[in-house]
């Protein structure tokens, strides 16, 4: 490759220091990552993506089950494709889906005995993975670490 006669390379540019709230975003994007691939791996063994994990949490809560709008709501990480990813847990027998008779638009869904029976297989497990990870935080440091979380997300609503 030739290089023009009057090429001068541009200078180059200083990174500016990142403020105090860029290194905690940071920070707490390669925790979540860390800290997501352990919680992977347990339920892998179960043959489920975190989301549906989290579904599945979700309509235990809620044993006359939910619409299909509110479990999207309560997710911790949002799906664009609710519907889907209700459909997978449907042909595995983990929940069931119905028309609300009111409202033949609403369609809930609710956990099927096989869904329970598998969350109590991973309850034990997943709270090991928890512990092992932050346990050594101490209940008062989680505390806090929960409440500086919980204002950080109310301010960035």
């Amino acid at each position: 490759m030739k290089i023009a006669p009057n090429y001068e390379p541009p200078a180059p540019r200083t990174k500016p220091h990142p403020c105090p709230e860029e290194v905690v975003y940071i920070e707490l994007f390669r925790t979540t990552d860390m800290l997501s691939r352990h919680l992977t791996q347990v339920l892998k063994a179960e043959e489920l993506s975190s989301n549906q994990y989290n579904v599945l949490r979700i309509l235990r809560g809620a044993p006359d089950g939910l619409p299909c709008g509110e479990i999207g709501n309560r997710m911790i990480t949002r799906d664009p494709d609710i519907t889907r990813l209700l459909d997978r847990l449907e042909k595995r027998t983990l929940i069931e889906r119905w028309r609300e008779s009111k409202d033949r638009r609403v369609v809930l869904a609710r956990i099927t005995r096989e869904g329970l029976d598998l969350l109590a297989r991973l309850d034990e497990p997943v709270q090991d993975t928890h512990r092992k990870q932050l346990g050594h935080l101490g209940r008062s440091r989680l505390k806090a670490l929960t409440e500086l979380l919980q204002q950080s997300r109310s301010q960035a609503s």
